[in-house]
């Protein structure tokens, strides 16, 4: 890779990083960055990434935890659905195409988004309850839709985690917690396979805390209800460029 290549991909790690922890939303636009202008391998990408978001969230959790942002309760549930979810998603992964998928997790994080913009739901900090049985499916819903995606567990949370009306911050917190079982589960399969560029995947992790610190920082200061209506669209711009990025495939090209 040539220097200017190599600065733009530092920056765009470190912003995303900022946008794991200020929103939990940003994973997404990693693999894109690594294997348009990096030019890396989809498959290789996408396991680096996951090692990256591994340690991304270890930083997350521990700001958003120090700060009181996360029901561990809930987090254990949604873990323990996110867990047999991901091997299923991994399972599947060739039984089912990728791009129907991801048009599936567009058109919810779409819907998702402009609910959100339009309701007038909880967006303090105080995390709303959810029964066990309905955190354990949401669980199994992100780790299969993250593993079969390879988009990540927050961009498969917080869209459902907003449509049932949890607050913002205690979305986000969730989400940050939701990244260590997703992602070591993913590592461990990819290292089997070996498909992991492990120099990439070093500079990624370390670039990733860093935004991750300032970004969880950012989304403790920040009003809860800017808070809210910047994720809403941050997640609608993504779900529209999913939606373009699958639209060759819809249309048989």
């Amino acid at each position: 890779m040539s220097g200017p290549i190599i600065t733009a991909l530092l920056a765009i790690g470190l912003v995303v990083g900022v946008l794991i922890g200020a929103i939990g939303v940003g994973g997404v636009l990693l693999v894109p960055a690594l294997t348009y202008i990096g030019g890396m391998a989809i498959h290789v990408a996408i396991a680096s990434a996951m090692v990256a978001y591994f340690f991304a969230g270890g930083v997350g959790v521990i700001e958003f935890s120090r700060r009181g942002s996360i029901r561990w309760s809930d987090a254990a549930w949604l873990a323990a659905g996110a867990m047999p979810g991901a091997f299923v998603g991994a399972a599947s992964t060739s039984a089912a195409p990728a791009f129907a998928l991801e048009l599936l997790i567009a058109a919810l994080i779409i819907a998702s988004a402009l609910n959100s913009l339009r309701g007038s739901g909880p967006s303090g900090r105080v995390p709303r309850t959810l029964a066990r049985r309905a955190l354990f499916v949401i669980g199994v819903v992100t780790g299969v839709g993250s593993s079969m995606s390879g988009t990540g567990g927050p961009l498969v949370l917080i869209p459902v985690l907003l449509w049932l009306r949890v607050p913002v911050l205690a979305a986000v917190g969730l989400s940050q917690a939701i990244q260590l079982p997703i992602s070591a589960f993913a590592t461990a399969g990819n290292i089997l396979y070996g498909t992991i560029d492990v120099a990439v995947a070093a500079a990624l992790s370390v670039l990733l805390m860093i935004g991750v610190w300032f970004g969880a920082r950012i989304a403790h200061r920040v009003s809860s209800v800017a808070l809210k209506r910047f994720v809403s669209l941050m997640l609608l711009g993504v779900g529209v460029m999913m939606l373009v990025r699958v639209a060759p495939y819809t249309a048989g090209g």
